[in-house]
């Protein structure tokens, strides 16, 4: 049985779009452009400036460890140097139910909270942040918890594994009621106004940012932090940082209805067997363990990471197996990106650009690299930066379309340079970003370099089209076992061509203790 389930991508989109009251004749009057975002910050031109990243982080403290804890305290040196952070998704599991956002973000983070010294305070949806945390939502933060969890007695048997078992998953009581919780946490939630003149006071007080095309919502630490939208872009210091919902546009393509995609659904459908009952075995072998004796705490960690990297991958497969509905994309949100990049292309004060969302279209996470969602990603972005490119011809002058993509997704930190790859996509730095806290993951055995295969089935060859050049994840083996969770802080140099300088800060489990240590920074 599963234990998490992934909306429709067309409902995620409807009820998002509910909740924001997108393109309300009110919003429409005062020509207010919901996907922009302005901080309030005086600094806001400077061209020098720093910011962090974390992603995957929203676990809670499982067998007395609290991993997400840990790299918040790497963070609180660098919290008066930086502007905003940037957070990759999946901000709390199993199923970014409401109850636990004390436990899995307000706890962690409070230091970052306007009344943060009595965090337990604080409710999920009235938080507001010192300095800027900036989402993008996760598959996490989407999930549900299918009927049968919700509904059925307690007496059935995968449920009474479950609770017997020594996992600690945080499955929630509620889920996210389609990404709810995340948008009542972090969204401006216009929906919960009862009247036209409520909204109408709301949007005169608070989108008073100007911009090109009119008004905007101004972003005000310390006193208003909401965002305008699940995908929305702002400008800082020159550079244009796009944030995507890739929740809605990871849908692979379905089997075709051949004799070749009939073989491949009945190795899909048995390979989800397989994973089914691995996992069930695990739950109830967990259920034989001690967490207070160090070793099988040890052995109960693996569990935990093994259930969870199973269970993703069996909504993986449900995916390509949902041949009853066609394939859904959010082509609102890709044309829209397509426009902005072409607008921040021909703006002369814009002089980088960083496009950050959940799902990473390159990354060699073992759990990762070649899923269904992993592929269809890396083809849809292709093909918007494709049309881009098409679009502004020689205004690159040969430099890449955008100057970094950060990614969450795979429980790792990992900094990868796509080559020649024929498209639009070519010499581009990706940084995967989600070691911040929910159980790592290990890198795969095929090693830095990934290959792509093209062309027809008659006719096909193999081409390099990306390398990693950093990967940090769960490693070793036994005693030797580390597991180094993550997060980046990053300063921005330069003038005219800026530069990133990455700077991974990491908190290392090994031995039963903690190590913090920053790695070389290097220059992007």
């Amino acid at each position: 049985m599963k234990f998490v389930s992934d909306p429709a991508i067309a409902k995620k989109i409807r009820k998002m779009k509910q909740r924001v009251r997108w393109q309300d004749p009110l919003i429409v009057e005062r020509n207010i452009d919901q996907t922009r975002l302005m901080l309030d910050e005086d600094r806001a031109n400077d061209s020098e400036f720093s910011f962090l990243v974390v992603g995957d982080s929203g676990s809670g403290k499982h067998r007395g460890q609290n991993p997400q804890r840990r790299v918040a305290e790497l963070m609180l040196p660098h919290h008066s140097e930086c502007k905003f952070m940037l957070h990759t998704g999946d901000v709390i599991y199993l199923v970014g139910s409401r109850e636990y956002y004390q436990q899995n973000f307000i706890q962690p983070y409070r230091e970052f909270l306007v009344g943060g010294e009595h965090p337990q305070q604080i409710a999920y949806d009235e938080m507001v942040f010192k300095l800027p945390i900036l989402p993008v939502p996760g598959n996490h933060d989407y999930y549900d918890l299918p009927i049968v969890l919700s509904l059925v007695s307690l007496t059935t048997l995968p449920i009474r594994r479950l609770l017997q078992s020594r996992l600690d998953m945080d499955i929630g009581l509620y889920g996210s009621r389609v990404g709810d919780a995340y948008a009542q946490a972090f969204l401006d939630y216009l929906k919960a106004f009862q009247s036209p003149g409520e909204l109408a006071r709301h949007l005169d007080k608070y989108y008073t940012g100007k911009t090109e095309t009119g008004r905007c919502l101004s972003y005000q630490p310390g006193h208003f932090t909401r965002l305008p939208n699940r995908y929305y872009t702002f400008r800082y210091g020159g550079i244009d940082f796009f944030a995507l919902d890739s929740n809605t546009f990871n849908d692979p393509p379905r089997l075709p209805t051949t004799k070749a995609g009939e073989a491949d659904r009945k190795i899909l459908e048995k390979r989800r067997q397989d994973l089914e009952r691995e996992k069930m075995q695990i739950i109830e072998n967990s259920a034989k363990l001690n967490p207070d004796n160090p070793s099988e705490d040890d052995q109960l960690d693996d569990m935990h990471a093994k259930v969870s990297q199973i269970e993703e991958i069996i909504v993986d497969i449900d995916k390509q197996l949902a041949n009853n509905q066609p394939t859904q994309t959010d082509s609102e949100q890709l044309n829209w990106l397509k426009h902005k990049l072409i607008e921040s292309w021909n703006t002369a004060e814009v002089r980088g650009r960083v496009i950050f969302f959940h799902h990473p279209p390159y990354v060699t996470e073992a759990s990762k690299w070649q899923q269904a969602q992993t592929l269809v990603i890396r083809s849809r972005l292709r093909g918007v930066l494709n049309a881009v490119a098409e679009v502004i011809g020689s205004l690159r002058q040969g430099c890449p379309l955008v100057d970094l993509v950060l990614n969450g997704h795979a429980h790792c930190l990992e900094h990868l340079e796509t080559m020649d790859t024929g498209a639009a996509d070519s010499h581009i730095h990706w940084l995967v970003c989600g070691g911040s806290g929910y159980s790592l993951r290990r890198q795969r055995t095929e090693g830095a370099d990934l290959i792509e295969t093209l062309g027809n089935v008659g006719k096909q060859e193999k081409k390099l089209v990306a390398r990693s050049h950093l990967f940090v994840g769960r490693n070793g083996q036994g005693s030797q076992k580390r597991r180094p969770y993550s997060c980046l802080r990053i300063d921005v140099t330069g003038d005219r061509q800026p530069q990133f300088i990455v700077r991974p800060l990491i908190a290392e489990w090994h031995q039963r203790q903690w190590h913090n240590y920053e790695l070389k920074p290097f220059i992007i």
